[in-house]
């Protein structure tokens, strides 16, 4: 078993350059704005409340 001996130091910095490339990559992308489902709700809500008012009516 001794002869089989890996040496950390490489899988060590294979994963430091992957978690590198992923904060990179993240921090390139742009933040969702929760804007477009907050819009989305309250205009179901609103549709659904005319809706009821002139059934209701």
């Amino acid at each position: 078993m001794s002869d089989q001996h890996i040496d950390p130091a490489g899988n060590t910095q294979a994963f430091r350059a992957f978690a590198n490339a992923r904060e990179q990559e993240s921090a390139a992308k742009p933040k969702k704005s929760p804007l477009v489902p907050i819009i989305a709700v309250v205009a179901a809500i609103v549709i659904i409340g005319v809706a009821a008012f002139l059934l209701l009516r």
